[in-house]
């Protein structure tokens, strides 16, 4: 009897676990928000932003013409945008992957992504932040700021197919800051500039000529 009670119990207690992700948040034509500590499965819209407070925890966030940003020590599956950026609070993770098409990714001091981080045009920038499997961009700069881990290395890819829309003469611009440490192979498949930190520490490059520069930042 008591071992039915036990199996009883938990079973009821198994839909409630499951509706903790069942909460899901649409909108069309305005902004999603997230209150601080709170939790919601899948945060989606359409023309809107996504606003995701401090200590709380998504699944998805995602826009079409809108911008995602994620406060403070909270957590999400996955990011993606559409003509939006992206903005992961200090000591945020991602479990998955950032994604974006026109719209930059800035990583706050300390933030994690496990996946990869990529955007057609817009700027990847970290700041003392980690990504566990690479970045990858077609027209966008990238700062891997101080003290930032990025593995799987970095690829800068040709413009090709519908990306030629928005291509220039523009070379994207990539440095690698102080302290930063960049392991696997930097490919480069146009042309770039390349700037690298004299204490970062990088993997083999191939496609591009790396200028060392020293101090915080390269001179203008």
């Amino acid at each position: 009897m008591r071992r039915t009670l036990i199996a009883l119990a938990f079973a009821l207690a198994l839909p409630v676990a499951a509706h903790a992700w069942d909460n899901d948040v649409s909108k069309v034509n305005g902004t999603v928000r997230v209150d601080s500590g709170q939790q919601a499965g899948n945060v989606s819209t359409v023309n809107g932003a996504v606003h995701i407070g401090d200590n709380a925890t998504v699944q998805k966030a995602s826009t079409v013409n809108g911008s995602v940003d994620i406060g403070d020590k909270s957590q999400a599956s996955l990011i993606d945008t559409v003509n939006g950026s992206v903005t992961l609070g200090a000591n945020s993770r991602v479990t998955s992957t950032i994604g974006t098409t026109n719209g930059g990714v800035r990583l706050g001091d300390h933030a994690e992504v496990a996946g990869k981080v990529s955007t057609v045009n817009g700027t990847i920038s970290l700041a003392a932040a980690h990504v566990g499997d690479g970045i990858r961009t077609v027209n966008g700069d990238i700062n891997v700021g101080a003290n930032s881990h990025v593995e799987g290395g970095i690829l800068v890819d040709k413009p090709g197919g519908w990306f030629n829309w928005n291509s220039n003469s523009r070379l994207p611009h990539i440095v690698i800051g102080p302290h930063a440490v960049v392991q696997g192979t930097l490919e480069f498949r146009r042309e770039v500039v390349l700037q690298v930190s004299d204490t970062a520490q990088i993997g083999p490059v191939k496609g591009a000529t790396p200028v060392k520069f020293s101090g915080d930042a390269p001179k203008e």
